[in-house]
């Protein structure tokens, strides 16, 4: 865990490690899915400004998403809604507002839309890839306690420790993971309200510093989801890109009638392929509260997704083949 990647000299502004991640991820994106439509675009422009206004959409979407789903989570007033910079994106909500504004975009300026959703579904997993990894240097969307041999410890006060310290009702759990003794909490003010918590890490002594650090209070090895979560992303890139590949190779053939081969097939793979993962990821972490039968939201929208896929496969198989120019 590395949430701080660095200090700006002179001025002292931290540079956070979450949102480093996420410029890295959107340029990766920009980059493959410029090179992807340099055969079917008269201006390269275009698909930048499409994935910049995907990016605003997308970075709001995620935020609201995140706020409506863990309001009681945040501090600071109303404009913590806006602190993106201490985490708090849900990618669901990233998908679900940015993937209307492109395609309004895309029709807006009569470009092939179905052609550039494909190349967009590859390019958003690359992006995802180096989000995730700024998710697991945050410390957010942890995993379970586990004893597998690649098992990360996260230290105290991250959020996974404060998972494991305190009873989570809405995820069924009445005992907390890891048992501290009460010298460890204290009552402290936030916002003019008294609370009763875990002590930072600066008001413990000596001995419970070494003791959560590297004793019996210290954080249980858990599931690494976000870099699970990161290497998925990375095969579903690969995998949306051969599906888009003989897509492409069907499309200079004529032989449109395989199934997986007409334009949008990959944008409707992605929905299926990244609800099924994502349905099981969510067994393994431990940070998403149960909203029906055990099932988290995510799991819920997964759910929605697959279908979702499902149904736009079928259509897009029925469509005829969207024009464009696929180069030599």
């Amino acid at each position: 865990m590395h949430p701080e990647l660095f200090k700006i000299p002179f001025i002292g502004l931290p540079v956070n490690t979450f949102g480093f991640m996420m410029v890295v991820g959107f340029i990766a994106a920009v980059s493959l899915i410029r090179h992807l439509s340099r055969n079917i675009t008269p201006d390269p422009q275009l698909i930048t400004n499409a994935a910049l206004y995907s990016l605003i959409a997308g970075v709001a979407g995620a935020r609201l998403f995140y706020v409506i789903h863990h309001f009681d989570k945040l501090e600071g007033g109303l404009l913590s809604i806006f602190a993106i910079w201490r985490g708090g994106l849900e990618l669901y909500g990233a998908v679900i507002l940015a993937i209307p504004i492109i395609f309004l975009y895309l029709l807006y300026h009569k470009l092939p839309v179905r052609h550039y959703l494909d190349i967009l579904a590859i390019g958003l997993m690359l992006a995802l890839v180096f989000g995730r990894i700024g998710c697991f240097m945050r410390g957010c969307c942890f995993g379970k306690p586990t004893d597998l041999p690649w098992a990360v410890c996260f230290p105290y006060g991250s959020d996974a420790y404060y998972s494991q310290v305190y009873p989570d009702t809405k995820r069924n759990r009445l005992e907390p993971h890891l048992k501290l003794p009460d010298e460890f909490f204290h009552y402290y003010e936030s916002n003019s309200k008294t609370f009763y918590g875990l002590k930072s890490y600066e008001e413990l002594t000596e001995q419970q510093k070494d003791m959560v650090k590297n004793g019996q209070y210290r954080c249980l090895p858990i599931h690494p989801t976000q870099l699970y979560s990161s290497a998925n992303a990375a095969a579903l890139c690969l995998i949306l890109y051969l599906f888009w590949r003989r897509s492409q190779l069907a499309g200079r053939s004529k032989n449109t009638k395989k199934f997986f081969t007409k334009s949008g097939s990959t944008f409707a793979l992605m929905f299926i392929l990244y609800g099924i993962t994502r349905f099981f990821i969510e067994f393994i972490r431990d940070d998403n509260p149960f909203e029906i039968d055990s099932l988290t939201i995510s799991q819920i929208i997964s759910f929605a997704s697959i279908i979702l896929g499902a149904i736009l496969l079928a259509i897009f198989h029925k469509m005829k083949s969207e024009t464009a120019d696929l180069g030599p």
